[in-house]
């Protein structure tokens, strides 16, 4: 999309709230955004913008037009920008890095609920609770709930005309006491049902009602003297007042809460959640987000904070967070100063220190575990912004000495190294003169029109040696062949080592000390040294034959064998008579030595 495209649209950009959405030549969505206002935001992407970073312009540039949506408010804005871009995943979007899957415990909607841990949540009215980020945290609990409740694990259908007292004799877990048999009508739906509340209540962190559910137990079988089943039962009271106690209280004055950190450098932010109910931490997690588009911070902290409370089914009234937010409705936004949600958001800071100092660890590890080329090549990708390492690179490069002979090359370099074999010389055949920029464009075209004929695979980076002329020329052939949006290509300038991309006037400047300027800069320089080669020997070819073909009688097919067993035209005129006679014939050494003898030689 051009700025010519922005300019005829302005007039019809509202003032407004609203979304809008960027849509390649394919029809696909490439990249949702939100605006306060429409028509200022839109404008940040046509205005000039010397520090624009190089996706954005990239995105624009692969973009065929622009549709908004206008909202009412803000908040509308938010939900319609989340809604879309889980619908569409839009390339140039934020990037969520947590790939993890975590497990939920769900309370299944059936007669005589089962319990139990599942990866996948359905909607099929069962209650899931999670998810547990620790996966000890989670058996803990589960193995809780085991020793306060006995409830059913079998998954036979316990409707009204299954239960039996005959048909379920073989149930293990009713024998051993794991269970007490609904399955045969010895536990009434009702009692069952008030063991399946206090679960619930368990698993929502509301713990008093799960109390006063064991001392009611305890009482109604010690006023029956069933004194063994009420030991019992202040035994689970044992159990579950401990493990309340490592539960962590983090207020008794705070209700339900949401707590929310970001940290934030120059290619990652970091996120951590709290969720407290009834002023227990039940649940903590932890996001890391690529910033693609999507840089400031408020925008960040809103998409991790629908993320999370998504994920965690968080209808919390109240949000926790270091700074303000203008997007969140319906919701109570509290930015702390003191107190114990000072101390929560304290916490949470914490909790995400830490997190980031492990995930630095691991990001480390994973780098010490790459080969010297793998870490080259995932610099080369960060510091050019690509969205796939450069494991295939190619270069050309043209040389044209004087005018004479031009010729071009196209070296190839696989996981950073030079993959010879593939190596192609080209004769430039449509060019008259001396004409960088047409050669480069000849011969660009020829090599990727043959890679396409051929069913072979195209390099993720193209480098062209020259500055903006000569990446024009190579940019005309690739779109041409449609390949712009198939490889990154980049140019480079002899003096100061700039980097330029297509279409954009400021170049980008890799550090000197860098390995990815040092890579591209030996790929430049073997494409000039390989197209040199050729040249070279072109030139003393044409040299050394036209001379002899100068000779009357004397065609080519006879100079190139003269010249390939004697070596030189020198070592020819100091020949043997008899041995050029033996092997080339009388009439062949008459008109050499004719020819010498009238050039004085």
């Amino acid at each position: 999309m051009t700025t010519a495209d922005y300019k005829q649209m302005l007039p019809s950009l509202p003032d407004l709230p609203g979304v809008y959405q960027y849509i390649d030549e394919n029809d696909t969505v490439i990249y949702v955004g939100k605006a306060k206002n429409l028509k200022k935001r839109i404008a940040s992407y046509f205005g000039v913008k010397k520090h624009q970073a190089h996706k954005t312009k990239v995105m624009v540039k692969n973009a065929n037009r622009l549709i908004y949506t206008i909202v009412e408010t803000e908040q509308d804005a938010l939900l319609l920008e989340n809604t879309l871009i889980k619908k569409f995943q839009p390339r140039y979007n934020v990037m969520l890095k947590d790939g993890r899957s975590y497990s939920y415990l769900v309370v299944k909607k059936e007669r005589f609920p089962r319990v139990f841990f599942t990866r996948k949540v359905f909607k099929d009215g069962s209650l899931y609770f999670g998810p547990y980020t620790s996966k000890y945290r989670a058996n803990e609990l589960f193995h809780l709930l085991k020793k306060l409740f006995k409830l059913r694990t079998c998954n036979l259908n316990l409707s009204e005309n299954n239960i039996s007292k005959s048909k379920f004799k073989v149930c293990l877990e009713y024998h051993i006491g794991n269970c007490k048999g609904p399955c045969e009508g010895l536990e009434s739906e009702e009692d069952y049902n008030q063991k399946i509340n206090q679960v619930k209540n368990i698993l929502r962190g509301n713990f008093k009602p799960v109390k006063d559910y064991i001392y009611e137990q305890i009482q109604f079988y010690a006023d029956r003297l069933e004194y063994e089943i009420a030991e019992e039962y202040k035994q689970k009271l044992d159990i579950f007042q401990d493990y309340q106690a490592k539960s962590t209280v983090v207020s008794t004055k705070i209700k339900d809460v949401d707590v929310f950190n970001i940290k934030l450098d120059e290619k990652k932010a970091y996120t951590n959640y709290l969720k407290v109910v009834n002023g227990v931490l039940i649940n903590t997690d932890y996001m890391e987000l690529e910033q693609n588009l999507n840089t400031d911070q408020e925008s960040l902290m809103l998409f991790a904070i629908q993320r999370f409370r998504e994920k965690f089914n968080s209808i919390a009234p109240e949000i926790i967070v270091p700074f303000e937010l203008t997007f969140v409705n319906g919701v109570t936004v509290t930015i702390p100063q003191r107190g114990d949600k000072k101390d929560l958001l304290d916490l949470a800071e914490k909790n995400l220190k830490y997190a980031i100092i492990q995930s630095k660890k691991q990001d480390l590890k994973k780098i010490r575990k790459q080969t010297p080329a793998e870490r080259i090549l995932k610099t080369i990708q960060s510091d050019l912004n690509m969205d796939d390492v450069p494991f295939h690179i190619e270069c050309f490069d043209n040389s044209n000495i004087q005018g004479t002979n031009p010729t071009a090359s196209c070296v190839v370099f696989k996981n950073a190294k030079p993959a010879k074999k593939d190596y192609r010389h080209f004769k430039i055949k449509t060019v008259e003169g001396p004409d960088d920029f047409a050669s480069m464009e000849e011969v660009v075209f020829r090599r990727y029109r043959r890679l396409l004929e051929e069913d072979q695979p195209l390099p993720q980076l193209v480098v062209i040696d020259g500055g903006k002329g000569q990446l024009s020329s190579a940019m005309k052939s690739i779109e041409k062949l449609e390949l712009q949006n198939r490889m990154t290509v980049i140019g480079i300038a002899k003096k100061l080592e700039e980097i330029y991309f297509p279409n954009d006037s400021v170049p980008l400047y890799i550090n000197k000390k860098s390995e990815s300027l040092k890579v591209i800069q030996q790929i430049r320089n073997e494409a000039h040294r390989f197209a040199l080669t050729l040249h070279r020997n072109l030139r003393s070819k044409n040299f050394l034959g036209t001379e002899l073909t100068n000779i009357p009688g004397i065609g080519g097919k006879t100079a190139d064998k003269l010249l390939a067993h004697f070596g030189s035209v020198k070592k020819i005129k100091e020949a043997d008579q008899k041995e050029i006679e033996t092997l080339f014939g009388l009439s062949v050494l008459q008109k050499l030595n004719k020819y010498f003898t009238d050039r004085g030689a």
